[in-house]
């Protein structure tokens, strides 16, 4: 039938922009208001908490004595010197970051709960914050938590036998240090969640706006000591996760603990400053990359040096080791590293907790990776693309320094692809026209790999306390001919229904609109670990092929027996089962058939289940950006953005596009606009949108996108994982075209975001050395 690679609209849209989307605050209406006291303070004791004098009817104050003893959250590794800090729900007696919910005010209102929280009585006695990673790392500077001394979190070591010698040796050593500043993920939608209390069955029904609901079911009930059948997680319609939306957050078990103790509806919907201060941060980070290089620009060895600021607490359930672990292991990317030292160390800080982003860390490793291969091409005096292509992987399957495997991929011919539609010789060319008139253009590549779709045997790895990885979905037809997908996977708006519903079509010989995917609900749905890291098509659509397949052959057989055939013989196709006499029968008629005269077919059932947890596939890509530059500004305007992406079988071209458009989008915004600003009291400068800037329309340039399809025996459809690759390649892509544009300058950047004043100064810097 082919719907597979079909441009198909999403099936998911109309409802969304008829208006008629259905999201956690549309199902919070008439429920009490919950809203929570935040600490000011960024480290402190709590001296006095009290509720206010005059609480009016339907009105409740909760803090840490009215929870009594319920559990902490406390994820787990158990390799890398972790070291586990217990976070409270609500803290008893201290606070370790500002925005940390301190106690909790419902109220038949949202006005009346933001007025009442006004009246507490709240005294914190203020200590000195550690919030930079140089001042949670100095010598003798106090624990953020007693379990930590020295306020490392986590740490992984790892040197190759032959790095020494080849750094020793080598003709050209070059070494670059990087920051990446603290970004908030801000989706469309903020946190939120409304948990109802069922008086018949004593279950709570919590509806929130989340990435893994599966697991917030599981944690939750852990926490409050409660069956999990009693309790019900439905994610709707979600404005957005990127990440930020897969921990278990504290807000959402008062709202679980509020509707068993009062046998009522309660729901707390967040709002931007709340998001902005209290929700998971993500990116802070430092790194200090050594290459060492032959004369010819062949990279002999790497060396990386990485900090990630994780803040107060552990996210739950991936940890505070998921961005320096990943750095750790994947900074090699896409290129032969014959020698790899790094050192990767997680730093607690009494700031915002951090939790992933779209990328998680590929963005920051990326950008250090492809500027150390400019820094050294100019040092070596040799072309940024020769560098980058004798340097990348060209056989596969290859085995990385970090023990990775690299399955089929197009590195080298991304590169060459995105060469050619550049014509690089015609844009020297206008570069150097356009320096004659005083403006300054330059390019930029960024050549990276992203490891997408990986399971248990990957988690596993990093000794985590919960293993995620595996997917299962439930198939069934119903009697008149439909078709049901239940699937633990948690889409949030990346297409992920229409994807799924042109996959399993394909095998059954159905149209997609016959599909319907249910999911989010887990009640309705198989336990599964919901949508991130770029794994849902890869691992969801592959248990959905592996079971749609299994259904394919029930309806095999049992046409087989109404067209007295054989089941081999039988094909699925524009919804009917053909047998090769050319006799057939409607999907729908057979259907009925089977679930309504049972005896005809010996008690079968149209209903199959699959299970897949496959170990990884990489996807790839080259990112290359023109901008022009205003040295007396500092501004920076993107003229051209070109994107060559591989993720092997593209399912839905339309869908796809708009994954990578979108993850663009905030990688512009990483290398640009966003950054999270914090006082050295700890307070954040940027709780607004006047204050935290995100790009419009205006600064989003036409996105040109070319696609190679490189099949993989290391996924069952073929496909490849894309959504985090936007994201990943931009910062490098515009870093090194703004450090091109500026050359003339003796201009390198070296941090992002690059905000006009850090280039001015980056310029004045320069100016000032010659």
């Amino acid at each position: 039938m082919n719907w597979v690679g079909r441009r198909l609209r999403r099936f998911e849209d109309p409802a969304l922009l008829r208006g008629e989307g259905r999201f956690t605050a549309d199902v919070a209406v008439g429920a009490r208001a919950v809203r929570f006291l935040r600490s000011p303070v960024a480290n402190g004791r709590i001296t006095a908490l009290r509720p206010p004098e005059d609480m009016p009817p339907g009105s409740l104050f909760v803090s840490a004595a009215e929870l009594g003893a319920i559990g902490t959250i406390r994820p787990m590794l158990y390799r890398f010197a972790y070291r586990a800090v217990e976070q409270p729900i609500l803290p008893a007696d201290r606070v370790h970051f500002v925005g940390q919910a301190v106690a909790a005010i419902v109220a038949p209102s949202a006005a009346m709960a933001e007025d009442l929280l006004e009246a507490v009585t709240f005294d914190i006695g203020s200590e000195t914050a550690l919030v930079a990673m140089d001042d949670a790392l100095h010598p003798g500077a106090p624990a953020v938590h007693a379990v930590a001394p020295g306020n490392v979190a986590v740490e992984g070591v790892m040197e190759s036998p032959e790095a020494a010698a080849a750094f020793a040796s080598a003709p050209h050593v070059v070494e670059i240090a990087l920051r990446s500043r603290r970004q908030n993920a801000s989706p469309m939608e903020g946190r939120g969640g409304c948990a109802q209390y069922d008086r018949a069955t004593g279950r709570v029904r919590l509806t929130a706006s989340v990435q893994m609901p599966h697991m917030l079911r599981t944690g939750i009930a852990e926490l409050l000591s409660m069956p999990e059948a009693d309790l019900q997680v439905i994610a709707p319609d979600v404005g957005g996760g990127f990440g930020q939306k897969m921990a278990l957050f504290p807000e959402y078990a008062v709202l679980v603990w509020l509707a068993r103790r009062y046998r009522g509806d309660f729901a707390w919907i967040e709002d931007r400053n709340e998001n902005l201060i209290a929700s998971a941060h993500s990116r802070d980070q430092e790194h200090r990359l050594r290459g060492a290089f032959a004369a010819d620009g062949t990279l002999l060895a790497l060396e990386a040096d990485i900090l990630a600021n994780v803040g107060a607490f552990s996210a739950y359930p991936t940890t505070c080791g998921v961005e320096p672990l990943m750095a750790f292991a994947e900074y090699p990317g896409p290129y032969k590293v014959p020698a790899y030292a790094a050192r990767a160390r997680g730093v607690l800080t009494h700031t915002c907790p951090m939790a992933p982003y779209r990328g998680v860390s590929r963005p920051v490793i990326t950008f250090g990776l492809e500027r150390l291969m400019d820094v050294a091409a100019k040092r070596i005096g040799i072309d940024p693309v020769a560098i980058r292509r004798m340097n990348l992987v060209d056989s596969f399957p290859h085995r990385s320094a970090t023990g990775l495997t690299l399955d089929e991929a197009s590195y080298i011919e991304t590169l060459d692809d995105a060469a050619q539609h550049l014509d690089i010789p015609a844009f020297r060319e206008r570069q150097k026209a356009a320096r004659a008139q005083g403006r300054y253009l330059g390019l930029g590549l960024s050549v990276f790999n992203e490891r997408t779709g990986y399971g248990t045997p990957a988690f596993a790895a990093r000794g985590m306390g919960v293993v995620p990885g595996y997917e299962v979905v439930d198939i069934a037809m119903t009697p008149n001919g439909e078709v049901e997908l239940r699937i633990g996977a948690s889409p949030h708006g990346q297409g992920l229904r229409t994807a799924l519903a042109q996959l399993v079509a394909d095998r059954l010989g159905i149209a997609p609109e016959s599909v319907r995917v249910i999911h989010g609900d887990t009640d309705r749905t198989p336990y599964g670990w919901g949508s991130f890291a770029s794994r849902a098509m890869v691992i969801s659509g592959g248990a959905s092929q592996e079971a749609a397949d299994k259904l394919a052959a029930r309806l095999r057989a049992a046409a087989a027996k109404i067209l007295q055939s054989s089941a081999d013989d039988i094909t699925l196709r524009d919804g009917e089962a053909v047998a090769g006499n050319g006799s057939s029968i409607a999907l729908a008629a057979l259907a009925k058939q089977v679930h309504q005269r049972s005896d005809l077919f010996d008690g079968f059932n149209l209903a199959e289940s699959a299970h897949y947890d496959p170990p990884g596939t990489f996807s790839n890509a080259c990112h290359a950006a023109i901008v022009e530059v205003d040295p007396e500004t500092g501004h920076v305007r993107i003229e051209r953005y070109l994107v060559v992406e591989d993720a092997g079988r593209i399912i839905n071209p339309l869908i796809a596009d708009g994954q990578v458009r979108g993850g663009v989008a905030q990688g512009i915004a990483n290398a640009l606009f966003e950054e999270i600003v914090i006082a050295e009291d700890g307070n954040i400068l940027t709780g607004t949108l006047a204050d935290y800037t995100l790009p419009s329309a205006m600064e989003i340039p036409e996105i040109e996108i070319h696609h190679r399809e490189t099949i993989s025996p290391f996924t069952l459809t073929g496909a490849k994982g894309l959504g985090e690759g936007g994201s990943i390649g931009a910062p490098a892509a515009i870093a090194n075209a703004i450090s091109d544009a500026l050359s003339p300058f003796g201009v390198e950047l070296f941090e992002i975001p690059a905000t006009p004043p850090r280039i001015r100064a980056a310029i004045r810097a320069a100016e000032a050395r010659a």
